[in-house]
């Protein structure tokens, strides 16, 4: 609890949620394990629920207490347990990646966790379906954490890492916390991101992805389902149930998509100047003739071209880039219509209105209710 990231807190909340809904007497406590060792093979708790150590595995087999782990990447061997389904979370990112039209991908990791090395066989295996490799990376995370040179070495790693690319390449990162790190790393060599380098991160921390810009493309794992399913589980062991399997995998809810990835790659240069000037400038009251002039071209040729390359009109790819904006704004934050209007680049609520129901085939106030917070 005392480290304050959302995936702890959530996972919280769903198993409160759970208890509330049962009636139980829940309480939070740092060291369990010390609680059950104290009461000499007698149990004073009905079920836990943690991260658990092998040291809390033990106490909880000593005394026969049920025990549900949340923390994947335990030591402790055999318990039940919920967790996020990783392997999905490197396919969903691959998905994502493959469809701005990227041909090179990278993955960032920790090296010993059990959640990285999912992630990075759902996303290899995900591109390999299309003929495609993975260059991945792997650090030491308590290396990072513990020493000034313990992060010289982990910049020094990336930057060599980076190197190696082919650009523009697709990176998918177990956290947003290191996906912050490395568009900070990629920004002091003079990579673009997302033209360069789009980034997609996993956990959807809002205050980490939001800002500051380029906001980060990232993987809501629904955190809180984990809890509530968590506590349920214990229920059932409470219960004297067998529970077979002993492991239970919770699909990622959404990606939410932000600046990091907001870009589509094209083999045409002047194409691909112009995909860079109207993801830079599409939430400005920007026109065809503006994206015309940055690419010191034609209308009538880069029309073409666009068609050719991307399959729709540069109006299309103004549009696009407007209403994925739109809906970042509607599943983040609850400011007024018109405001999400402006903020995007519409002329005015009516025209967003018009434009939002033809392309998603709902209201926005419908998308809103559907998304907002979820």
């Amino acid at each position: 609890m005392d480290w304050g990231f959302k995936r702890h807190l959530e996972v919280y909340a769903g198993c409160q949620k759970y208890a509330d809904e049962a009636g139980w007497d829940c309480r939070i406590h740092p060291a369990v394990d010390k609680v059950l060792e104290r009461n000499k093979g007698v149990a004073p708790l009905d079920g836990v629920i943690a991260r658990a150590t092998a040291s809390l595995a033990r106490s909880a087999k000593k005394t026969g207490t049920p025990l549900v782990n949340v923390w994947l990447n335990t030591p402790a061997e055999g318990l039940h347990g919920v967790f996020p389904d990783y392997r999905r979370t490197g396919e969903i990112g691959a998905d994502h990646l493959l469809g701005r039209g990227l041909r090179n991908f990278g993955h960032l990791g920790f090296v010993r966790d059990i959640d990285a090395r999912a992630q990075n066989d759902g996303f290899c295996a995900k591109l390999a379906e299309s003929g495609f490799f993975c260059n991945s990376h792997y650090f030491s995370r308590t290396g990072v954490e513990r020493s000034a040179g313990g992060w010289e070495q982990f910049v020094s790693g990336i930057e060599d890492w980076i190197a190696t690319w082919e650009l523009p390449i697709g990176v998918l990162v177990c956290s947003d916390l290191f996906a912050r790190y490395l568009v900070d790393i990629c920004q002091s060599r003079g990579l673009h991101i997302s033209q360069e380098v789009s980034i997609v991160s996993t956990a959807n921390e809002p205050l980490i992805c939001e800002s500051p810009s380029p906001s980060l493309t990232s993987i809501d794992m629904g955190f809180e389902q984990i809890g509530y399913q968590a506590a349920a589980m214990l229920d059932r062991l409470m219960s004297g149930e067998e529970i077979d399997p002993k492991v239970r995998l919770i699909r990622p809810v959404a990606l939410v998509p932000r600046d990091s990835t907001d870009l589509y790659v094209a083999d045409d240069p002047l194409v691909s100047k112009a995909l860079r000037f109207i993801a830079e400038n599409s939430h400005r009251r920007i026109e065809v003739r503006d994206v015309v002039q940055a690419a010191a071209t034609n209308r009538r040729g880069l029309e073409r071209k666009f068609r050719e390359s991307l399959g729709r009109t540069i109006a299309g790819e103004i549009t696009r880039l407007r209403l994925e904006r739109a809906k970042r704004r509607l599943s983040e934050t609850d400011v007024p219509m018109k405001d999400v209007a402006m903020d995007a680049g519409f002329r005015n609520a009516d025209h967003f209105y018009k434009v939002f129901i033809r392309v998603e085939g709902v209201s926005p106030t419908v998308y809103r209710k559907d998304h907002l917070n979820r």
